[in-house]
């Protein structure tokens, strides 16, 4: 081997061991821990080998309701972080200094708090008790007090505050690369600010809002911290779900296998809809 070929391998070689001892390792004895026997009676995990744990999940349809519950939660959260982020990204790219570093900060600065901190404030806010509650009760929009919490829709409030700022960051990014000339020339042509925003903007922007939907909605599918806070126990998703496995009743290898099929499955959607909207713009622009 040349020392061209041997270099490459030499700074790739650190980063690849540490992602097999980080990622894959723990993976592969996940996986292997799904695919073992549980004994309720007090033998605990049993030393056998077989797809026991795959096929309750998928003939239960408990099983398939939480997933099912999961997906359309992060589904709904990708959406609303696209509707939010999108024009959000595109003020933020149009402000000059020092508005735009100040606005910067506004938007990353839930990122800066933990997590568990601003569940409980939306948590004090989504109650029946709180503030959103109190306002909408006063103004006489609501016949008596409401409470978000428990709730699909107080869990999606609550992931896109959590989750808005890697969309706005990850379309942001994208449309810093557009010459601002461009809509100047459109707009010296008559183009209508709608049809600049469709025709240029929002082809620019679409990397952004393809790689920000990956983030927030495999963050979203996986977040455990927010759901378990304002769903509690009465709105299971499959993080919480298959917390209550290990900790709770102590079934490793079911809850091994509901992360497993978890896994898969955010993936499978990731892949499929990257290839699918390559695939839609590769004929855009081959047309």
């Amino acid at each position: 081997m040349t020392a061209a070929q041997r270099n490459p391998l030499v700074l790739v070689g650190p980063a690849a061991l540490l992602f097999l001892g980080v990622v894959v390792t723990p993976l592969g004895m996940t996986l292997l821990l799904s695919l073992h026997g549980w004994d309720s009676s007090g033998a605990g995990i049993l030393p056998i080998i077989s797809a026991r744990n795959y096929i309750e999940i998928f003939s239960d349809g408990f099983f398939a309701e939480v997933f099912l519950r999961t997906f359309r939660i992060s589904l709904w959260v990708t959406v609303i972080c696209v509707l939010i982020g999108v024009p959000e990204a595109y003020i933020l790219r149009r402000m000059r200094e020092p508005w735009r570093s100040i606005f910067v900060l506004v938007v990353i600065g839930p990122l800066l708090l933990s997590v568990v901190a601003r569940t409980l404030g939306w948590a004090l806010l989504l109650g029946g008790n709180g503030l959103i509650s109190k306002a909408l009760h006063a103004s006489g929009l609501t016949s008596r007090p409401f409470s978000l919490m428990f709730t699909e829709a107080g869990v999606i409030i609550a992931l896109v505050h959590v989750l808005v700022p890697f969309m706005v960051l990850s379309v942001w990014a994208s449309l810093s690369r557009m010459d601002k000339l461009v809509e100047r020339a459109a707009q010296s042509l008559g183009a209508s600010p709608f049809t600049i925003f469709r025709r240029i903007v929002l082809p620019q922007a679409m990397p952004g809002i393809l790689s920000g939907s990956i983030i927030v909605f495999s963050l979203a599918a996986s977040a455990f911290a927010t759901p378990a806070i304002i769903g509690g126990r009465r709105l299971k998703v499959v993080a919480t779900l298959a917390y209550d496995e290990f900790l709770n009743t102590l079934n490793w290898p079911l809850g091994a296998a509901l992360a497993i099929i978890l896994l898969v499955g955010i993936f499978a959607i990731v892949v499929g809809w990257n290839r699918m909207v390559e695939r839609r713009y590769a004929q855009v622009f081959a047309a």
